[in-house]
C-alpha cells in the first residue's frame, strides 16, 4: 500500500469550533509546527470568507516550509455563474498557494434544497471550477461534501459527481462524511465500491458527530484511501473533526503505514499541547496517546504489573509519541523529557548531572503552582539555564506600579506603568502610558532597558492570552498569562502565573525580555 498523506485543516475547519479563534500569528506558528511534524498539507483557510485568511496566505507565502504544502480552500462556482467572474474562485486565484481545495455537492438533497439548482448544473459547476483552477495551479483537490449521505440516498448521482471532478483533472477526490453519521462498516463498504469506479487518488474527511471519525478514517484507509484529513485534537464545528493526534499513531504504529518519521512522531504530544495553548483550551488529560493520564497508573494491581512489564497495561511505548509513563504514587517520569528539551535548546548536559534533578524539582514545583510550558518554551529554557548556571542576568528588578484611571463614563480608561530596575549598578526608573495596563508595563520595561540594550527596540508583543486556573474562586482565582513576543527573526512564548493578573503579566513580560537578551548575547536568534 502507498504511503498515506496527512492533510490538516485545523486552521480552517478547526477554527470553526465554538470558542476557538486563532490570530494570524497563531495560524503561522501552528502551520510551522505542523510542518515540523511532517504533515503533508495544511489548509490555511478560506480566502474569500474573511480578511484574516487573506492576510494568513500573504504571510505564509513568505514563510519557509520544508515539507508542508499550504492549501487554500473554497467552493465550486455559484449556479449559473461564469468561472472567470465567480468571487470565490477569483479569491482563490489571488493566493500564492500551488495547491487548492474545492468542495462541491455530491448529495442530490443538497443540490436541490441548499443550492436551489438542478443536478446537471451542479455537475457543470464541479467540472468547470476544477478545470479552470487546474489551468493555473499544479494540484487541485476536490472535497466531495456529504458524499456518504449522498451515496446512501442516490449512489448513481454521487459517483457521477466525483467522476466529473476526475474528468476535470482533480488530483485527489476526498470523500466527506460531513454530518458525521456514517458507521465504520458503511464507510469501508462504500469506499471499496467507489474505488472500483474511479482511478483518481482518494482521501477521507470525517466529522465526529457519532464519535466515529477516527474509526471511519482508519476504515477508509483500509479500503484504499491514500489521504486522511483531520484536525489537531479533533477540534472543529459541532462535535469536531477526525483527530489527527489519534489517527497518525494508529496509522504509523498499529497499521504500519508510512505517514511521518519516527522522530516526528515523538513530537506528537508537544504539538497537541501547543495547539491547545494557542486555542486557549484546557488540555484533555485523558486524551488518547498524548494526554497527561494516557500512561498514568495509580496503585494496586496495575502499578505492580506495569513496573514488571509496561506491556501489561500500555498498548504502545509512550515515548514513541513524546509521552511518558507516570506512576502516580511516586512520579518517576521527567528526566528524558528534560534531556530532550536540553538538546533541542542546544544545552550540553549529561544525563547523570545532579542539576537535572534540580530542573525536575523546579519543574514539578512550577506545575503545581499552575505553570504550563507548552506554548511557552522560552520560559522553560530560561528555567533550565538558570538551574544549570547558564542564565545571564542583565538587570535587577526593584519594583513596578500600575495605575488605571477612568475619569468620565464616556472616556477610555488611562493606563500608566512605572518600573524600577537596576542595570550594572545603575538604578533606572521609567514610566509609560499604554492602551491597557499590560501594554503600559511592556512599554515602561523597554523604555528603562533600551538605552542599555538597543536590541530590545525590535521586540514586539504579538499575542496575550489569559487562562483562569481555579474557576470556583471567581475574581480571586489564580490566572495563567501566555505571551507571544517576537523580533525580525522569530517569535517565542513566555508564561506567568499569579492570583494577580498584572503580576502574572509582569512575569511573562520579564521572561520575554530576558530570553531575548540571553539569545542575543550568545549571537543566536531566539527560537520560536
Amino acid at each position: 500500500m502507498n504511503p498515506v498523506k496527512i492533510y490538516d485543516t485545523t486552521l480552517r475547519d478547526g477554527s470553526q469550533a465554538e470558542g476557538v479563534s486563532f490570530t494570524v500569528e497563531d495560524k503561522i506558528r501552528i502551520a510551522l509546527r505542523l510542518d515540523e511534524l511532517g504533515v503533508h498539507y495544511v489548509e490555511g483557510g478560506w480566502p474569500g470568507s474573511n480578511p484574516r485568511d487573506i492576510e494568513f496566505f500573504s504571510k505564509a507565502s513568505r514563510s519557509n516550509f520544508k515539507q508542508t504544502k499550504i492549501t487554500a480552500f473554497g467552493s465550486t462556482r455559484y449556479p449559473d455563474k461564469n468561472v472567470e467572474e465567480d468571487i470565490v474562485l477569483q479569491a482563490l486565484m489571488k493566493t500564492e498557494t500551488e495547491v487548492l481545495t474545492l468542495f462541491g455537492k455530491t448529495w442530490d438533497l443538497h443540490v436541490i434544497d441548499a443550492l436551489s439548482t438542478t443536478l446537471d448544473e451542479n455537475l457543470r459547476m464541479i467540472f468547470e471550477s476544477i478545470s479552470y483552477l487546474k489551468k493555473h495551479r499544479t494540484e487541485v483537490l476536490f472535497d466531495a461534501e456529504h458524499f456518504f449521505d449522498g451515496y446512501k440516498n442516490n449512489p448513481e448521482y454521487a459517483v457521477k459527481a466525483i467522476k466529473e471532478a476526475e474528468s476535470a483533472g482533480a488530483d485527489w477526490v476526498v470523500l466527506c462524511d460531513t454530518n458525521g453519521g456514517t458507521l465504520p462498516d458503511q464507510v469501508h463498504s462504500i469506499f471499496t465500491e467507489v474505488k472500483k469506479s474511479v482511478s483518481v487518488k482518494l482521501g477521507i474527511h470525517a466529522h465526529n458527530d457519532s464519535e466515529l471519525a477516527v474509526a471511519n478514517s482508519l476504515n477508509a484507509v483500509r479500503a484504499g484511501a491514500q489521504q486522511v484529513q483531520g484536525t489537531v485534537n479533533g477540534i472543529g464545528e459541532r462535535c469536531g473533526n477526525a483527530n489527527l493526534i489519534s489517527i497518525i499513531p494508529n496509522l504509523k504504529i498499529k497499521m504500519g503505514l508510512d505517514c511521518i518519521s519516527d522522530e516526528q512522531l515523538e513530537t506528537l504530544k508537544d504539538v497537541s499541547a501547543f495547539v491547545d495553548e494557542l486555542a486557549n483550551k484546557a488540555h484533555w488529560d485523558q486524551q488518547p496517546f498524548v494526554g497527561k493520564s494516557a500512561f498514568a497508573h495509580k496503585g494496586g494491581v496495575h502499578v505492580s504489573a506495569v513496573r514488571k512489564n509496561s506491556k501489561t497495561y500500555e498498548h504502545i511505548k509512550p515515548e514513541a509519541v513524546g509521552n511518558n509513563q507516570r506512576i502516580l504514587i511516586s512520579d518517576l517520569s521527567g528526566k528524558s523529557n528534560v534531556l530532550h528539551k536540553a538538546k533541542e535548546f542546544g544545552i550540553d548536559v549529561d544525563g547523570d548531572d545532579p542539576k537535572i534533578q534540580k530542573i525536575l524539582a523546579t519543574l514539578k514545583e512550577s506545575e503545581n503552582l499552575g505553570f504550563q510550558y507548552e506554548g511557552a518554551e522560552a520560559s522553560f529554557e530560561l528555567m533550565m539555564r538558570d538551574a544549570l548556571g547558564e542564565k545571564e542576568v542583565f538587570f535587577e528588578f526593584l519594583g513596578f506600579r500600575v495605575i488605571v484611571e477612568k475619569r468620565q463614563e464616556d472616556e477610555e480608561p488611562l493606563s500608566e506603568a512605572t518600573v524600577k530596575l537596576k542595570v550594572n549598578g545603575v538604578q533606572e526608573v521609567s514610566a509609560a502610558e499604554g492602551t491597557g495596563p499590560v501594554n503600559a508595563l511592556d512599554k515602561a520595561i523597554k523604555k528603562a532597558l533600551v538605552k542599555f540594550y538597543p536590541e530590545l527596540e525590535e521586540v514586539n508583543l504579538y499575542d496575550y492570552k489569559v487562562r483562569i486556573l481555579e474557576e470556583k474562586k471567581g475574581t480571586r482565582a489564580k490566572t495563567r498569562v501566555l505571551i507571544e513576543s517576537g523580533d525580525h527573526h522569530s517569535k517565542w512564548g513566555t508564561v506567568g502565573v499569579s492570583e494577580n493578573i498584572i503580576e502574572a503579566s509582569w512575569q511573562a513580560l520579564i521572561d520575554s525580555v530576558a530570553y531575548k537578551l540571553n539569545a542575543f548575547s550568545k549571537n543566536t536568534s531566539p527560537k520560536p
